[in-house]
């Protein structure tokens, strides 16, 4: 098993979310690249952390 944390930061509102794009680490590729959460959650939010883990 393995286990990520991912940081997102804003980058856009549209219609009925908000878009997030991923900042990987120096050196590395993004792993989802774009992230598009619901504004009745994000809100007003910044910086999204989103916890990925592998099961098999």
């Amino acid at each position: 098993m393995s286990k990520v944390l991912v940081t997102f930061s804003y980058e856009k509102e549209t219609k009925n979310s908000v878009r997030y794009k991923e900042q990987p680490e120096a050196g590395k590729a993004p792993i989802v690249g774009t992230l598009y959460v619901q504004k009745w959650f994000a809100g007003d939010c910044k910086t999204l952390e989103v916890s990925i883990e592998k099961k098999d």
